[in-house]
């Protein structure tokens, strides 16, 4: 398989970074159990393919994840754009509230740079915004460690329009972090316009829908405990078969295409604007080199009519996330 043509830019402080990426998340938690021979295996095929751009957080695991991103690009540092997240208090490893003071962003970030084994943090996101803390001082914060060379990019996650024009003012924003696919489509209304006018860009998560675009999602009680869709909305019941019903043309544009339908959820988030890197995640190498093989796919002006009219937003059934999680999305 040959690489992954391409980069795109991110923002317009100088941030670049192939077409498509790779979340990490799920490497260390959230979809079963851990393989780190594989999950190592996967980051260094994603290099050879063309990926730059590796999504991790320290709440990941927690902790874990950066540790293992750490270890497996130890020696391949320099071929590497890694992002990852601070916003959370972490107490006897589970997530405690949010926490975006100035100081706690400075001892998560030389927490994390200890992990990953550099100097420097490529992006730094807020992973929720902190409602106790303005965002002025979030992006101050934020500009300090830049300034110190810690930290290259700002990022913001799940924020809403009124922080990230704020933020933005005090330092400039390289890149929003968002759900974003044909199956969570929330950003077209507000977001994406605004993003647009401050020149910032946009990496989706969950492009895949969490396995629902690529036709093999299970209903919730199908999968273990320790899986995040055993829990998800969208995976529950009555509308876990609306969904599949209406994610099924997917499948069928990828059979008349010759793509897996992967591979057509992710061309089509690609066709929505050159500012836009969506991140799947995988711990495994066929997944992945089936997602990078994306950047091939063209689709046609009709199958995204086909695609936009069969997922419109009421089409989906469910919140994205439980009440908890939605409440922490600043929107």
């Amino acid at each position: 398989m040959r690489t992954m043509p391409g980069t795109r830019k991110l923002g317009r402080q100088g941030l670049e970074v192939g077409a498509i990426g790779l979340g990490c998340m799920g490497m260390s938690q959230s979809y079963g159990a851990a393989d780190e021979g594989e999950s190592i295996a996967t980051l260094h095929r994603a290099i050879e393919l063309g990926v730059t751009l590796f999504d991790t957080a320290e709440v990941y695991g927690p902790f874990a994840n950066e540790d293992l991103l750490g270890r497996a690009f130890a020696d391949r540092r320099e071929k590497v754009t890694i992002a990852t997240k601070f916003g959370f208090d972490i107490e006897d490893g589970k997530v405690a509230g949010v926490n975006s003071r100035p100081d706690h962003i400075r001892a998560v970030a030389e927490a994390s740079l200890k992990r990953l084994r550099t100097d420097h943090i490529d992006l730094f996101y807020q992973h929720r915004v902190d409602p106790a803390v303005p965002i002025e001082d979030v992006a101050g914060a934020v500009a300090d460690l830049i300034a110190e060379g810690k930290v290259r990019w700002f990022g913001l996650s799940e924020a809403g329009a009124a922080n990230i024009r704020r933020a933005h003012a005090v330092q400039p924003v390289s890149a929003l972090q968002s759900e974003y696919s044909l199956w969570e489509r929330n950003l077209e209304p507000e977001i994406l316009p605004l993003l647009r006018e401050l020149g910032i860009g946009l990496v989706p998560f969950s492009p895949l829908g969490r396995g629902f675009l690529t036709g093999t999602a299970k209903p919730a009680d199908e999968y273990p405990d320790d899986d995040f869709r055993r829990n998800d909305p969208r995976f529950q019941g009555e509308a876990f078969a609306s969904n599949m019903r209406a994610a099924a043309v997917v499948q069928a544009i990828a059979a008349e295409r010759g793509a897996t339908a992967g591979q057509v959820a992710l061309a089509w988030l690609l066709a929505r604007g050159d500012d836009i890197v969506p991140i799947p995640g995988t711990k495994r190498r066929t997944n992945l080199e089936q997602n990078v093989a994306a950047a091939d796919v063209a689709l046609a002006p009709a199958d995204i009519a086909r695609l936009d009219e069969a997922l419109r937003p009421d089409a989906v059934s469910g919140d994205r996330y439980g009440e908890k999680m939605m409440a922490m999305v600043d929107r």
